[in-house]
Formats: structure tokens, C-alpha cells, sequence
């Protein structure tokens, strides 16, 4: 993690009373939610006083603004300050407020601000120069949405507002919204008045926002959907409560084995759609030729071995939630069939001749792939992509999610114990937890799951005819994880690196609980590595010459120099409220 956001130089701006106040409430910032709250209320400000000065007997009125942090295109933060504060309206306008998909695209590819007026569906991009007005809303992703214009006039909303949110040099991460409530002419006259000070505002605003880290959540709610919530997605898990509140589309990207699956289930747990089905359709299992008909169903006849009426997917999943996995491996022409259903809701079943049926579902859309890059290469529909990328979100791989390891295997462990009808309780050795912790996952949670009932079942084995608990030992998970033809593919340097990672998401969780890790501390890593040696070898002088170091063992100086590194060790476990490591094999003599 970097040392936090530059400070800001005043310049120019010294006599803007209002960028002085921003400047200073920036700085103080020590959390997200401060900066978020600095940021948007200078910018309300902003607006306000041009209010004030086009109009005092106040024509116009701003209902909400809105944070929205996602770079590299996925969410990572939201943060919406409603003016309204009643808590009838706070209750019935919960949640995050996307303004359309279009928005976004508009600003990564002008790389500047627009306006959006909802009832005649026109936007105006702030390009060089002025406004300049879109005449194909239509276009990819256009804001002739329906949908996306019905959710706006639900919230009040005749006009929206967006400004980019760019660090130094230009790099997009998000974007600010504000929605409002006014006449159109005056719209067009209070925009222009404002808008160089909302961009101003919010590049000042943008290193701040990116840096700085959220504040800890209460103790997470764990669920059997969700039984592990670490430290490492906490922040993700937060996000996609909210996300789960919305009827848009939401896309949950991630490495092949991360967990989408279960994330979308309990997505649709949380959802006001929670009575309804929770349908999957998992493409990578369904052949090109018949993805139309699974998706949308068909009539007996409408093909070669339809014998009778088959309901598709999305019939499947009315009133409630339709998982779309793999979805890059959707076919041209079944991307065209779900464009249409998601601008216009509408589908028929193959062979049908009776009409069209209205699809009342929520999709949920999961890939491992990076669908940018495959518009770019031609395999994606780029109109497509822009519909189904409203709130996109990216579950970390597990190497990125190493704190969640130990709890993930003492559950799957758990869950395989019960289902095997296994009697009295399955443990695991702290050291084979270890070396779980140590092993790379490149299938994820998938991988883990496969081993730690790999690992089960050769327990299980060593244990019959005892009693007592079944007891899973280093021993089985090194021969489990033998198996593996990549167990020990990561080289060193990655290895340290998710050490580094596993460092800094401790950093982050004790910094929220005001006692933040020192860099020093990181110096325990010699003792960790000497203790490793020694427990491996059984010998402090053995352990010693492994590590090249011959010339202390000679002069009879390697107790000394293993007591002072394991004290280090012993302050570091301290800090972070761990059990001090024990020392197996011979112990230093006395003096």
C-alpha cells in the first residue's frame, strides 16, 4: 500500500473559498467514507451557490449525489449522500443508483464529463468546447433504455449529472453523479455553470478516494451460502449486499474456480426475489446450436428431437433470478437473443407462433474472461457488452485471499465429515493448515475443495478402528497435495509475494482498529524461515548450515543469533494477536 494520496497544491485556486475548504477537509481525510463525504460536500456546495446565483427562488433542486469507484471497470466502492434525509425516503431509495450503463461508456471513452436529460433521453457529452448532444442515443448501449429512464423517474430524477473521477496524469476510476430535479431549460444553463469546478473538485478529490481504505465492517454475517468472509473480501462482500438489492444486471468476473457461482446464489438469498427460482445456465455445458433453445425454451417440433414443450431458462426463472455463467461462450446469435431481452424484455420461445413473452427475471452473469478485450477481438457483441455491464464487480483469486484459507479448509473439512456421516468431530493440525496456507491455487476454491477431501479421505483411513476424533495431519495434506502436478509450480518470489499481500491485508484490518503493523515487524521473516528450517531438519546447526551460515555454527553463536530472530517472531505474533511459535528439536543451552 502506498504511503496515501499526494498532497494538494493550492495554486491558482487560492481564491475560491469553496476549493480552499475541500483542500483542507482532503488531507484530514483518514478513510474512504471521510473523503467521500469532503468530496461530495463541496461539490453540492458548488451546485448550490450556482443555484442560488441563476436562480434564488430555487427552480432547480439536486436530489442525490453519488461516488462511484471502479477502476479497471469493476466496482470497488460506493458511496451516495441523499439530500433528502426523511427516513421514509432514505428506506425507499436504499442502495447504490447507477444512472445507465451508457454514463460510464461515454466517460471512458470521451474521458470527460456529460448530461443526461431523462425524460427526452438526449445526453451531452462535455467535450472541448462545450456540450455536444449525441444524436444516435441509440447507439451501443444507448440511453434509449426504458428501463434504465423508468428507475430514474421512480427517484424524482429529470436530469443527471456526471463528472470523472481521474488521478494525476488522466487515469479514469469512477465517476461522480449527481441526479436532479428541474426544468430542462434551466438544466442547460445550470450545468455549464458548474461543471469546471465539479471536474476541479473531483480530481482533487480522486487520489483520496482511491487510496484511502474503507473503514472495518462490523462483524461479517456468515450464511451457508457464504461461510467464510475474510479480511480480503469483506469490502467486495459489502458491495455486492447492496448490488444484490438492485434489479439490474450485475457481472461477477473472476478466475475460473473463485466461487462466482456461490456469489450469485447469495446474491439472489438477499434479494427481494428470494421466494422466486434461482436458475443457472452454465454455457460451457450447452452447445452452440441449442443455447437459443435453453435459453428461451421451444415447441414441440421446432426442431429435430423436440418432442414436447420445453421451458428455457428464462421461463424457468420468472419472478426471480437467471445465472448466466461462462457467459463468453455465448454464441453470435443467442447474443442477439439476449440483447433483445434485456433492452426490451421481451422473448419467444423457438417454434412459437403466439407471440412474445415478457421475461420478468434478474440476470446475473458470470466469466472468467475479460469481455472489453473480447469486443475488441470481435468474439462479444460490443452492444451487448454495454448492456450487461451496469455493476460489474471481480472476485479476487485465492492467492489474493490468503487470511480466508484456514477457514475455508476447516469448513470444507467440516462439510465433508458430516456428509461422509462421519461421528464426533474432524480436526485439522495447525502445520497442515500452514501448508495449506503455503500451496498455490490456481484452480481456487475448486482446487482446495478437491484436496482437502483428497486429504480426508487418507485420514479417514489411518483412523479406522480408532477412537477419539479424526485428526487431519500434515502427513495427509503433504500426500494429498502430492497429487498435484503444479503443488509446487509457484517460484519463490511469487511465494513471497502473497507473504507481502498476507502482511498488508493484516496491516489494513489493525489500522481499522486504531494499532497500525509496523514495517519493522516484517524482520520476523528471518525467524519464521529459521524455525521453518529447524523444524524441518530437527537441528538448530543443521537449520543454520542449510542457510549458508556455517561460520555461526563454528563460533558457536547460532543459539544467540536463533533466540534474538525468534523474539522478533514472538513481538510480531504479539502485534497481530497470534500464538508465539514453538520451537521443535534441540533447544539453545542455558546463558
Amino acid at each position: 500500500m502506498s504511503a496515501g494520496p499526494p498532497r494538494l497544491k493550492t495554486g491558482s485556486m487560492q481564491n475560491d473559498a469553496l476549493v480552499q475548504n475541500t483542500i483542507t477537509a482532503l488531507p484530514a481525510a483518514q478513510w474512504f467514507d471521510q473523503a467521500a463525504e469532503a468530496a461530495l460536500g463541496g461539490m453540492l456546495s458548488a451546485i448550490a451557490e450556482a443555484l442560488a446565483e441563476l436562480h434564488p427562488e430555487g427552480r432547480g433542486r439536486v436530489l442525490r449525489a453519488m461516488i462511484h469507484l471502479r477502476p479497471n471497470d469493476s466496482y470497488r466502492r460506493v458511496w451516495v449522500v441523499e439530500q433528502d434525509a426523511s427516513p421514509a425516503r432514505a428506506a425507499a431509495i436504499e442502495g447504490a443508483y447507477v444512472p445507465s450503463a451508457t454514463a460510464w461508456r461515454l466517460v471512458t471513452e470521451h474521458g470527460t464529463g456529460l448530461s443526461i436529460d431523462v425524460q427526452l433521453g438526449t445526453l451531452r457529452p462535455w467535450l472541448p468546447g462545450g456540450a455536444k448532444e449525441i444524436a444516435d442515443a441509440a447507439a451501443p448501449g444507448g440511453f434509449d433504455s426504458a428501463e434504465t429512464r423508468d428507475r430514474l423517474r421512480e427517484r424524482d430524477a429529470t436530469h443527471v449529472h456526471v463528472v470523472p473521477l481521474r488521478l494525476p496524469g488522466g487515469v479514469l476510476v469512477g465517476m461522480v453523479s449527481f441526479e436532479a430535479r428541474c426544468p430542462s431549460a434551466f438544466a442547460e444553463v445550470l450545468f455549464p455553470a458548474c461543471h469546471a469546478r465539479l471536474q476541479l473538485l473531483s480530481d482533487l478529490a480522486a487520489p483520496y478516494l482511491a487510496e484511502l481504505p474503507a473503514r472495518s465492517s462490523p462483524e461479517p454475517r456468515l450464511d451457508d451460502l457464504l461461510p467464510v468472509i475474510g479480511r480480503s473480501t469483506a469490502e467486495l462482500v459489502d458491495l455486492l449486499r447492496v448490488f444484490a438489492q438492485q434489479d439490474e444486471t450485475l457481472v461477477i468476473a473472476g478466475p475460473t474456480g473463485v466461487g462466482k457461482s456461490r456469489l450469485a446464489r447469495w446474491c439472489h438469498a438477499q434479494s427481494r426475489r428470494n421466494a422466486r427460482a434461482f436458475e443457472t445456465l452454465d454455457l460451457l455445458s450447452v452447445p452452440e446450436e441449442l443455447q437459443m433453445a435453453e435459453l428461451f425454451g421451444w415447441r414441440r417440433g421446432a426442431f429435430t428431437g423436440a418432442v414436447k414443450d420445453t421451458a428455457g431458462a428464462i421461463a424457468r426463472a420468472d419472478g426471480g433470478t437467471l445465472f448466466v455463467d461462462e457467459i463468453d461462450k455465448l454464441s453470435r446469435n443467442a447474443q442477439a437473443g439476449l440483447l433483445r431481452v434485456l433492452e426490451e424484455r421481451l422473448y419467444r420461445p423457438l417454434g412459437d407462433a403466439a407471440g412474445d413473452r415478457r421475461a420478468n427475471v434478474r440476470f446475473i452473469i458470470g466469466t472468467n474472461q475479460n469481455l472489453l478485450e473480447s469486443v475488441r477481438l470481435g468474439r462479444f457483441r460490443e452492444d451487448l457488452y454495454y448492456r450487461i455491464n451496469v455493476l460489474p464487480v471481480r472476485v479476487p483469486a485465492l492467492a489474493e485471499r490468503c487470511d480466508e484459507i484456514p477457514q475455508w479448509v476447516s469448513y470444507m473439512l467440516a462439510r465433508r465429515h458430516r456428509e461422509g456421516d462421519g461421528q464426533g468431530e474432524a480436526q485439522i493440525a495447525a502445520d497442515a493448515v500452514l501448508l495449506f496456507t503455503a500451496a498455490p491455487w490456481p484452480g481456487n476454491l475448486r482446487q482446495l475443495d478437491n484436496i482437502v477431501r483428497r486429504a480426508y479421505a487418507m485420514a479417514l483411513v489411518e483412523s479406522r478402528g480408532k477412537s477419539g476424533a479424526l485428526v487431519l495431519e500434515r502427513r495427509h495434506a503433504e500426500r494429498a497435495l502430492a497429487y498435484e502436478s503444479d503443488a509446487g509450480a509457484l517460484p519463490l518470489v511469487e511465494h513471497l509475494r502473497r507473504a507481502a499481500r498476507a502482511f498488508v491485508i493484516e496491516a489494513e484490518r489493525l489500522r481499522g482498529s486504531g494499532a497500525p503493523l509496523s514495517l519493522d515487524l516484517a524482520d520476523a521473516f528471518r525467524g519464521l524461515i529459521l524455525h521453518a528450517a529447524v523444524e524441518k531438519l530437527g537441528s538448530s546447526e543443521d537449520a543454520f548450515r542449510l542457510l549458508g551460515q556455517e561460520g555461526l555454527v563454528k563460533g558457536r553463536n547460532h543459539h544467540k543469533v536463533l533466540r534474538r530472530e525468534l523474539e522478533k517472531v514472538a513481538e510480531l505474533c504479539r502485534a497481530v494477536g497470534e500464538k508465539p511459535v514453538e520451537l521443535p528439536g534441540d533447544p539453545p543451552p542455558a546463558g
